[in-house]
């Protein structure tokens, strides 16, 4: 997410790209019923989202913070931490700010700035310069701060709000004294970083990540350094695709999974993350003796089990878990097989053996559209060498690029009706001449 070191918050109007190349190619591929709306998927040819460049981002921020700057007739800087502290909603700030007017004073103590009605001469306080010993270093030297009366020296000043900053911690910073919400305007953290101009960039970078994680209709590009910005008209899950060729889902940020829909996507990685199902395993394939619960895995053999544990040495059934010594005239059968408890416990070890077979026939199904994804990935390569190739032949670039549009058109067209096709069991193919 790099931009400008120098651009202040202002820039040029909003670009963007609709244009793309027709779809109509005389192939058809028609569902004998129901709709062919490609479910969302944001098809470059009907693409009603933008995507915008970080620098784009400004004219968006300035004009939210003017429109709170003509109400509260405070200077910017102070406007956008009010706006961060009401995560960028202007209605929410506004109508927060007319619910306080007999007690404006709280309104801005809850925001951590000073009341322009009660503190007039804050600014004044804030520049005014004392000797004195800094409450972080303990040296003595000449003093600044805030209008909370809380001062440093300059250098631990610079070295806070450093650490602050390359911490990514938030676009939010406070007073370094102790418990102290006070907030640091813009314009004072800027004149500590005169001498450390990528700092300055980083926190203009905190500032923009916040107001895009505030807004619900922008989303960040996820791919690999992109950094632009992708803006709907409406919040929704669907596809969006990125000039980078990056195609995500709007609204959780992972890659396009129609069918399937956020919800069950974020469970499905969290089941291949975590050990639900190593515990599924040993429920499925051990026991826990039934003196010293070590656990023990079977792997044949009858069933008289002697546990290993030297301070245990228990001799017990693996069926019922049991002790072994009333089996004796049982040989090596248990005849208490059918009690309702042994019952149980097989029941539940073959409810976990199969949750467990289920998991793992759909997790390798899952590793395996993985491996030919990257498949892809390399198949994609090949074929840009060969465009490569194609242009330093006698084919102009914009012929090549052609070719190229088409097939990709084509394989878009195809891989949506196949899978609308298999979802209905139902589809035809016609040839228009």
């Amino acid at each position: 997410m790099d931009f400008d070191d120098d651009a202040a918050f202002s820039g040029s109007d909003i670009e963007s790209d609709n244009e793309c190349p027709s779809d109509d190619d005389g192939i058809v591929m028609q569902a004998v019923s129901g709709s062919e709306d490609g479910g969302g998927r944001g098809d470059s040819t009907d693409r009603d989202y933008q995507i915008l460049a970080q620098e784009q981002l400004i004219p968006e921020m300035e004009q939210i913070i003017a429109d709170v700057n003509v109400i509260v007739g405070l200077p910017p800087t102070i406007c956008r931490i009010l706006l961060h502290r009401f995560k960028w909603n202007r209605e929410s700030l506004l109508e927060r700010y007319y619910e306080n007017t007999d007690n404006q004073q709280k309104f801005y103590k809850d925001a951590g700035i000073r009341c322009p009605i009660t503190s007039g001469l804050g600014k004044e306080r804030r520049e005014a310069v004392t000797l004195g010993v800094c409450g972080i270093c303990c040296d003595q030297s000449a003093l600044v701060g805030l209008e909370c009366a809380h001062k440093f020296c300059s250098d631990c000043w610079e070295n806070y709000l450093c650490h602050k900053v390359a911490d990514n911690s938030d676009a939010y910073l406070t007073c370094p004294a102790y418990k102290c919400e006070y907030a640091v305007d813009d314009d004072t953290v800027f004149s500590y970083f005169q001498r450390n101009p990528q700092m300055g960039k980083m926190y203009r970078k905190l500032i923009m990540y916040s107001f895009v994680e505030s807004n619900r209709l922008l989303k960040w590009c996820p791919g690999a350094d992109c950094g632009k910005v992708i803006k709907v008209q409406h919040f929704e899950a669907r596809a969006v695709t990125c000039d980078c060729g990056m195609t995500f889902c709007f609204e959780c940020s992972h890659e396009w999974h129609e069918p399937v829909n956020c919800r069950l996507l974020r469970l499905w990685a969290k089941k291949c993350s975590d050990d639900s199902e190593t515990a599924n395993w040993i429920n499925a394939n051990t026991k826990e003796c039934p003196k010293c619960q070590v656990t023990i895995e079977k792997d044949g053999g009858c069933n008289h089990m002697t546990c290993k544990n030297s301070a245990c040495k228990a001799e017990f059934c693996w069926m019922c878990l049991g002790p072994w010594e009333p089996h004796g005239s049982a040989w090596y059968s248990c005849n208490r097989f059918d009690d309702s408890a042994a019952k149980q416990a097989r029941d539940a070890q073959e409810r976990s053996r199969a949750a467990l077979q289920r998991y793992l026939h759909y997790y390798n199904r899952f590793i395996n559209h993985q491996h030919s994804l990257k498949l892809e990935n390399k198949l994609y390569a090949t074929v840009e060498n060969k465009m490569e190739q194609m242009q330093q032949a006698n084919f102009s670039w914009i012929e090549v690029q052609d070719k190229y549009r088409y097939v990709e058109q084509r394989r878009q067209v195809l891989l949506k009706h196949c899978a609308e096709g298999t979802e209905r069991d139902t589809w035809r193919y016609t040839v228009q001449f």
